[in-house]
């Protein structure tokens, strides 16, 4: 093999710069990341069950569910965790090397299964699948300087305006909320609903009811009488908007013409939807919204998008409200990767000072040295194509080979001379 390049020394450097060219690709595609993924896949199931308890919602969610998943290919096993509030969460772990977005696909087909059993308020809020990942990239927070901005109102605009851009950036793979958006509130006094003789069934049920959007249809439409050449939409009021017109809503007409309205058994105002998030920056009432990096994803360059997008929304924020990035998981990543490359470039200097004092020739210097290079950049071709990150592990594990590498380039060049000589 040495004789084979020695008569072929540009063959020789064609696959040189075959392999410089590879990694230079390589690089720019593979992610960045601290650590390499190492537990198994694993895809959660997120569900609530709005006023019920711990013991109601495994019951009646949490063991159906749980039924449908066994089987799945690839399951390892199942934990759930069922809370007081009404949301319960089941995490499903699969084997190693089980293709994560298929297992999602699988488990997504056997809830849809399920769903027909579950409670209707449960398939009215909605049955989340997404697959686990437990560390935040970095947080990024709403707050504002006027006293009259509440923490609702930055919610509500970090979910309409900004957390929907921070979703479709390249590299996110889930962005969450930390704060909550503004609903109609009805807060029922039951002894007033006693007093009318009435039930919070039949109150939800007027909600329900009078606060619908229906398709009121069309008058003139074909066929129609001759000669009728109009032909209209009717538009009725459906959902309603504000406090009033859900005060407005009727319980119950009495026989003498008198009537039961909303406002006289419960009081509405415009509220969150939740309140079981609160957040604060340097004491002032903020939002968050934390944005978790996709499996492929590279994390600098996902943050830096990120801070890039939330620059370019600042402008349109709405009076006296600004952002800020207290947490950012990357500049750690940052550091740790450059930390490593600068101990890969030392040993790189003193392999070169060692061989050079040792040997006392600059060919035989030089030629390891070379080789150095080539051969960790022919390694990102090699972590490309196997499906790996640029993380602290791999680059320590270039730094720790730089020896055998260098010392294998030794021992050719001394075949080499041999063959020549």
């Amino acid at each position: 093999m040495a004789k084979f390049f020695i008569d072929r020394p540009i063959f020789a450097w064609v696959i040189a710069l075959f392999i410089i060219v590879l990694g230079a690709v390589a690089i720019k595609q593979l992610p960045i990341a601290q650590y390499p993924p190492v537990a198994p896949p694993a895809i959660v199931i997120n569900a609530t069950y709005p006023g019920a308890s711990a013991q109601v919602l495994e019951d009646s969610v949490i063991s159906v569910i749980e039924q449908e998943m066994n089987g799945s290919p690839g399951l390892a096993y199942m934990e759930s965790v069922a809370q007081a509030n009404g949301s319960g969460s089941i995490t499903i772990s699969f084997e190693p090397g089980t293709n994560a977005d298929l297992a999602q696909v699988d488990v997504q087909n056997r809830l849809s299964r399920a769903s027909p059993r579950l409670p209707a308020a449960v398939t009215q809020q909605g049955v989340r699948v997404d697959k686990s990942r437990s560390n935040f990239l970095l947080f990024t927070i709403l707050y504002s300087d006027d006293p009259a901005t509440t923490p609702t109102m930055l919610g509500d605009y970090a979910s309409r305006n900004v957390l929907p851009e921070i979703q479709r950036i390249p590299g996110v793979g889930q962005a969450q909320l930390f704060g909550s958006e503004q609903a109609m509130r009805i807060w029922i006094d039951p002894q007033k609903l006693v007093s009318f003789s009435m039930s919070s069934a039949e109150v939800v049920a007027a909600i329900r009811a009078q606060n619908a959007q229906v398709s009121s249809g069309s008058i003139g439409e074909l066929p129609n009488v001759a000669g009728q050449g109009i032909a209209a939409t009717v538009v009725v009021n459906g959902q309603l908007a504000t406090p009033e017109q859900f005060q407005n809503i009727v319980l119950r007409a009495n026989p003498d013409g008198s009537t039961v309205r909303l406002r006289d058994v419960a009081r509405v105002e415009l509220g969150a939807q939740t309140y079981a998030t609160i957040a604060r920056l340097n004491g002032k009432p903020s939002t968050g919204i934390g944005v978790q990096l996709a499996p492929s994803g590279n994390a600098l360059a996902t943050a830096e998008a990120v801070r890039k997008r939330m620059a370019e929304l600042a402008p349109y924020f709405p009076a006296g409200t600004k952002w800020e990035i207290p947490y950012d998981s990357s500049r750690f990543i940052q550091i740790s990767i450059g930390k490593v490359v600068e101990t890969l470039l030392e040993a790189v200097a003193l392999v070169f000072i060692v061989m050079f004092l040792f040997l006392q020739n600059w060919r035989y210097t030089i030629i390891p040295t070379l080789v150095v290079p080539i051969a960790l950049l022919g390694t990102f071709g090699v972590l490309l194509a196997l499906g790996f990150s640029i993380n602290v592990l791999t680059m320590f594990g270039m730094v720790l080979v730089i020896g055998i590498v260098v010392d294998d380039a030794i021992v050719v060049v001394e075949n080499v001379e041999r063959i020549m000589s």
